[in-house]
């Protein structure tokens, strides 16, 4: 895993939930409370996808919601990352192949990071928005370079 050089800002974090059972959505709450305590390496939950870096997104996404989650990417800024958790959002999980759903989230948006598990543990949530955090400084350096 790479290593975080430039702490200039906080990682504000966008939750999207598809048709989860709520399994991971728990894990994504944990990560918040006391024991891991995220917002001190300042990886912060928001309310809104126009203030966040990272989407985070569970659950296998039905037909009727991928339009949705399409909306809710396109409103984050650039450079964005986008955090799939759990199994159901990465293959379809216990729901694949079923008749309403649109597919894996990777068919719907583009996808960086994946953090398989049924649910997932909040130290490997906490790592795949480490490893989407790595992802969006190296575009933030992309696009200083573009400037000069």
């Amino acid at each position: 895993m790479g290593k975080l050089t430039n702490f200039k800002r906080s990682i504000w974090v966008f939750h999207a939930s598809g048709g989860s059972c709520n399994a991971c959505d728990i894990e994504i709450v944990a990560v918040l409370t006391p024991r891991y305590d995220v917002e001190r390496f300042g990886i912060k939950l928001v309310g809104s996808p126009r203030h966040a870096d990272v989407l985070l997104v569970t659950g296998a996404i039905p037909r009727d919601f991928a339009d949705k989650l399409r909306r809710v990417y396109e409103q984050m800024p650039d450079p964005k990352a986008v955090v799939v958790v759990g199994n159901c959002g990465t293959s379809g999980g216990v729901f694949y192949d079923s008749y309403n759903i649109a597919g894996p989230i990777d068919e719907i948006i583009p996808v960086d990071v994946y953090v398989p598990g049924c649910p997932p543990r909040p130290e490997a949530i906490i790592d795949g928005v480490v490893k989407a955090w790595l992802k969006i400084e190296k575009l933030e350096k992309e696009l200083e370079g573009k400037k000069e």
